[in-house]
């Protein structure tokens, strides 16, 4: 027993292990204020995506968080709808992260139906990408990437730089 535990200690599905993020790693910053997200990988910004988050203030939940989640097509739970139907507002795809001790159910980073909510107030607390972009950004992040919430008015690089995935 004691060794499973060990092995799964070291070959752990969830990257990265140790201290992270590190200059160079895949990272997600959400501008609340501005409704934007910056991918940043490699040691700079990489792309800048118009998203929509949350209709209150309270909601999309600040703070550094990991995502634990993938799934392609995923199943609205809510309101029971299947994945890939045009009724789901999640959309094509899935990157869940784990605001507020949860499981990376409840809080993602999502696809929509209905592509005039992006650049909006409008969600319950996820952030809305165009289906495109989501599709894009989910091959890029593995389990594990580290996803930054906030309403700076600090621009992106800075708000990378003083978080140590891009250097000086």
């Amino acid at each position: 027993m004691k060794l499973l535990v060990v092995c799964m200690m070291v070959i752990s599905p969830i990257w990265p292990l140790g201290k992270n993020p590190l200059i160079g790693d895949p990272y997600i910053i959400v501008n609340k204020s501005t409704n934007e997200m910056a991918f940043i990988a490699d040691g700079q910004v990489v792309k800048v995506y118009e998203v929509a988050t949350g209709s209150l203030a309270t909601l999309t939940p600040e703070g550094e968080y990991n995502i634990v989640v993938k799934a392609i097509n995923p199943y609205y739970r809510k309101k029971d709808i299947a994945g890939g139907s045009k009724e789901n507002p999640l959309g094509t795809r899935w990157i869940g992260f784990d605001a507020e001790q949860t499981d990376g159910r409840i809080y993602g980073i999502h696809g929509t139906n209905d592509s005039s909510t992006i650049g909006g107030y409008i969600t319950g607390g996820c952030v809305r990408m165009y289906n495109e972009d989501v599709e894009e950004l989910f091959t890029k992040v593995p389990l594990g990437t580290k996803v930054f919430i906030t309403k700076a008015s600090t621009d992106f690089n800075s708000i990378a730089i003083e978080k140590g995935v891009i250097s000086e």
